[in-house]
């Protein structure tokens, strides 16, 4: 088939667009195009990347225009499928369906309770908001050929309205962050945390808890909002935190190997409790150990595979307790690095989860 991936929020090289699903349908023999907003237009893996060019800075422009954009461009490739992952895209998947093609709307986030944390939404506008939103998206979702969901409780709200959904997790590739054979007594007495830094994500616990450690900090991304950062560099816990700046996935994956745990300390809001972060398999993966948030679905995947130690995430405390104890017994910490892979081995990988894609492209 003729697959067209269209976004415009993400990036060229996104890890469960372009990395996983569409290297794995080109794989399986699909002629795949992914439309991007800012890229550069090259043939990469089998994937053929058509860049959009676009100057539009600001969430609300991005929507506006952008959007119109990277339809416009997704349309010109005449594709059999159409695969889109933004909900700002809604309305022209459903235009696409309205010309006859088949739509997949790959649902990343539980969007309407993501609405209720976002901080540049009006504290007095999100519940309307998150309301209005999640009509329309379930008025859309009827309305498309399936509906690929990132975990099983995002998947299920779509089978319950009677959608054909399939849920597709976004698991590692075995491959690509495992370095084998680690030396843990070379490895830097440090805990890393990478990915999207804000303050609901854990960033100022995090940091005051190092500093209750005689342990460093690896921190790689970017700050959101960029003045935290600054706020962050006047605590007296900065002074253990080592600032890696964006890093590639070939960085994160020395980061990983040269790393005592992975930190994953998301506050208890709405879109978190029963969310599946990617961070937390990635660490898993990588072979070390987990110190998470002590929600139940974590608690099940952590603690179930004795691969770390969840905790309060807004208690500083816990978590300095939890980091002390995983750098001052590598021992233990490495067995439990070892669960996790093992882990990921037998369950949560992506091998396993492209199969399940590729074969609802086959049904439909």
């Amino acid at each position: 088939m003729k697959v067209c991936h269209f976004t415009s929020a993400h990036p060229a090289k996104d890890i469960r667009i372009f990395i996983k699903e569409s290297q794995s349908l080109a794989k399986a023999g699909h002629d795949v195009s992914l439309v991007v907003a800012n890229a550069e237009t090259e043939t990469d893996k089998g994937v053929h990347i058509i860049g959009v060019k676009s100057n539009i800075k600001g969430k609300l422009s991005r929507m506006l225009k952008t959007t119109v954009s990277v339809y416009k461009t997704a349309l010109k490739q005449d594709a059999d499928v159409y695969h889109f992952h933004d909900p700002e895209l809604l309305p022209f998947g459903l235009l696409l369906k309205f010309k006859g093609k088949k739509v997949i709307y790959d649902v990343h986030e539980d969007v309407p309770r993501q609405i209720l944390s976002k901080a540049w939404i009006p504290k007095a506008l999100r519940g309307i908001i998150s309301w209005t939103f999640e009509k329309f998206e379930n008025f859309a979702a009827k309305r498309f050929s399936a509906i690929v969901g990132a975990t099983p409780y995002i998947t299920e709200r779509f089978v319950n309205l009677g959608c054909n959904a399939v849920n597709v997790n976004n698991y590692p590739v075995l491959s690509e962050l495992y370095i084998a054979e680690t030396d843990w007594s070379q490895k830097t007495k440090a805990v890393c945390y990478i990915g999207g830094i804000n303050e609901i994500r854990g960033a100022k616990e995090m940091v005051e808890a190092i500093g209750k450690t005689n342990a460093k900090l690896f921190v790689g991304g970017k700050f959101s909002p960029p003045s935290l950062k600054d706020n962050l560099m006047t605590t007296e816990g900065w002074k253990n935190v080592i600032d890696l700046g964006f890093v590639s996935r070939e960085k994160v994956a020395e980061t990983l190997s040269n790393s005592y745990s992975g930190l994953v300390l998301f506050h208890p809001k709405p879109n978190h409790i029963n969310a599946q972060p990617n961070k937390m398999f990635e660490y898993m993966s990588a072979g070390i150990p987990v110190i998470s948030s002590n929600f139940d679905l974590w608690k099940q995947i952590i603690e179930g595979n004795n691969c770390g130690i969840c905790v309060n995430p807004l208690d500083p405390n816990a978590i300095a307790e939890a980091i002390s104890w995983i750098v001052e017994h590598p021992e233990e910490a490495k067995q439990m690095g070892v669960n996790g892979r093992q882990a990921i081995e037998q369950q949560y990988n992506w091998e396993q989860e492209s199969i399940k894609l590729v074969r609802l492209y086959e049904s439909i």
